[in-house]
């Protein structure tokens, strides 16, 4: 039996907020929309999104365009008008704490200090909701000095190297999606939590 499934990815609207890290979870929804050929060019409850039929459900693409600390009220309409359980919300998003293009298929679990997660988890009233995290790493790591402000870290423009990382990632997310709609969230997680 078919149902219905959000996936959303965070981000913060606007121009300027365009390709930074912070906003990881709108280019990942813009390249799964590329690959499966639907634009994301609907607009309601301060969102874009499109539905697509694939893998034997009604799956919606969904990019808040309230700013980040507000991203968990469009998700929740839009689950709530379509009577979408938490356990069939998948959420986008950077994380700070793993190295950079480190992947992770999660259930629940804290914000983690993500202003995201915790307008989601204010707006639905749990934690049952996937979370499909992506590392970014954070200041100290890398050829980032330990100094930097971690602020200016997340709103920072992605380096062509980060680019290339994330662009070689986006294969084996696409097969982690649909893992998670045709064999179930535990092959999902084994697959897409082993990647390096």
């Amino acid at each position: 039996m078919s149902k219905s499934f959000i996936i959303a990815g965070l981000g913060n609207k606007g121009s300027k907020y365009d390709g930074t890290r912070h906003n990881i979870g709108f280019l990942v929804i813009d390249e799964l929309a590329r690959r499966w050929r639907v634009g994301i060019e609907g607009e309601k409850w301060h969102s874009l999104f499109a539905r697509v039929q694939l893998f034997g459900n009604t799956i919606c693409l969904l990019k808040p365009m309230t700013f980040m600390n507000l991203s968990g009220k469009g998700i929740v309409q839009f689950s709530q008008f379509y009577k979408i359980d938490p356990n069939n919300i998948v959420v986008i998003h950077d994380d700070i704490d793993m190295a950079p293009g480190r992947v992770k298929l999660v259930k629940g679990g804290g914000a983690g200090g993500h202003n995201g997660i915790k307008s989601l988890v204010q707006y639905l009233g749990n934690q049952d909701f996937y979370r499909l995290k992506i590392g970014i790493g954070r200041p100290g790591q890398g050829n980032v000095h330990a100094d930097f402000p971690v602020e200016k870290y997340v709103l920072g423009t992605l380096g062509e190297d980060e680019l290339s990382l994330f662009d070689s990632r986006f294969d084996a997310v696409e097969e982690g999606v649909r893992l998670f709609f045709e064999d179930g969230p535990a092959k999902a997680m084994s697959t897409l939590n082993c990647l390096k």
